[in-house]
Formats: C-alpha cells, structure tokens, sequence
C-alpha cells in the first residue's frame, strides 16, 4: 500500500482479508468504511445487514476468481464512481458509509459526492457529537421508502 496526499493504491487479491482492505482503505479516509456484500444483483434496494461478508473472510471466498489488481484510488474519485470499479474490475459489491457520530450512514443520497467530501463531511458530523467511544451501529434503512 502506498499513500500520498491525492491518491492511494489498494491491492485487492483473493489471499487478502477483507479487513486488510478495510484498514488500508480507512487509514487514507478515516471517516469512511467501505463493506463488502454477497449481493450479486448490485441493485442498492436489495443491500442489507444480512448481506455483509465478516470482515475475517478472505476477499476471495466472496467469489469464486478474484484477479490480483491494483486499485488507484483518489481523493478526488466519486463514492459511485469507487463502488462502480469494484463491481466493473472484480465483481465486487462493495458500498461505501459515512460516520456519523457513531452511526455509518450508506452514502447513497450523497454518492456524486467525492471521498475528499465525504470524508471531511463525517469528521463535521463525527467531531461535532463527540461519540467516539460508541459502539458503531449500520442504518441500512434511512432510504427506504416505507
């Protein structure tokens, strides 16, 4: 991994833990999480809890051929566009949440928003409610039309 000011390089292999890529991920963007899911339709209503891959699995067991790829990842690049070259480059679904205090919000009314933007948003709103020790919570729901 290697990491500067505008960009990051993730490695994605089948061999790594999806927690490895998590870490990488959140040590250029420490307000972001980025979960994988077994969701084959890629369809954003069909997303839910039940659905994440555990952050101890192998990025491989999620599929059955992962390529080894280099990800080149900026600040600038928008969530969509992040979640589109997982799903486009290895067949992943992979979405990207926002901290909030100590909720993760999906990013889903947000995502032509760029990772710099977000990122920077969920310190406003993390910093602000001073909840750090908190116990995270996921809400998967917050879009739903019910």
């Amino acid at each position: 991994m290697s990491i500067n000011i505008n960009y990051m390089h993730l490695h994605i292999s089948s061999n790594r833990l999806i927690s490895d890529i998590q870490k990488e991920f959140n040590s250029a963007f420490p307000f972001l999480k980025l979960e994988f899911f077994n969701n084959r339709s890629f369809s954003r209503s069909n997303f839910s809890v039940s659905q994440l891959i555990p952050a101890n699995k192998k990025i491989g067991d999620s599929q059955l051929a992962i390529l080894d790829a280099e990800m080149e990842i900026s600040e600038d690049m928008k969530v969509i566009d992040l979640e589109k070259m997982f799903k486009d480059k290895f067949k992943l679904a992979v979405q990207v949440f926002r901290k909030s205090g100590n909720l993760w919000l999906e990013t889903t009314m947000t995502d032509n928003w760029t990772l710099l933007q977000q990122n920077n948003h969920g310190r406003e709103l993390s910093t602000e409610k001073g909840n750090s020790d908190a116990v995270d919570d996921y809400d998967l729901s917050r879009d739903a039309d019910h």
